[in-house]
């Protein structure tokens, strides 16, 4: 899944919890591939050129996105954006890893839906480490 990332788009809180050392070091979530954070202020400090700091919205960020991804699929990666993406119809599919941990914090991943968003199921893969969820969503 990781070779067909082209580009990702997260909010800023994801990135300021990951970025640096302790987190992903010198590069994004997916290594060099481009990372475009949505947020309303961008950093004052510098930061690896794998990121891009998007200050007019989540369809921007996913239209910048698209244009680096080429070919390839474009991942969103959490709440905010996904919140944020989904009932502008700018999703195409859902993956979900659920993991035998439970962490008692974070942000809700489909809290602030204010109407259903109708889904079908493309895979589910268990392992021993995560369960793997699929979802295409229905338009």
């Amino acid at each position: 899944m990781l070779d067909g990332a082209g580009a990702i788009v997260m909010g800023r809180k994801g990135f300021d919890k990951n970025e640096g050392d302790g987190g992903w070091g010198d590069s994004g979530p997916v290594g060099d591939t481009p990372c475009f954070v949505v947020t309303h202020n961008k950093p004052t400090t510098p930061h690896p050129p794998v990121y891009t700091f998007v200050t007019d919205g989540v369809v921007s960020a996913i239209e910048q996105a698209k244009s680096a991804a080429g070919d390839k699929f474009v991942g969103l990666h959490g709440a905010t954006v996904m919140q944020q993406a989904l009932p502008l119809g700018l999703v195409d599919e859902i993956r979900v890893h659920v993991i035998p941990v439970l962490l008692g914090g974070g942000t809700p991943l489909f809290d602030r839906l204010d109407s259903a968003i109708t889904l079908e199921r493309t895979q589910v893969l268990v392992t021993p480490a995560a369960t793997h969820l699929g979802f295409r969503v229905v338009r």
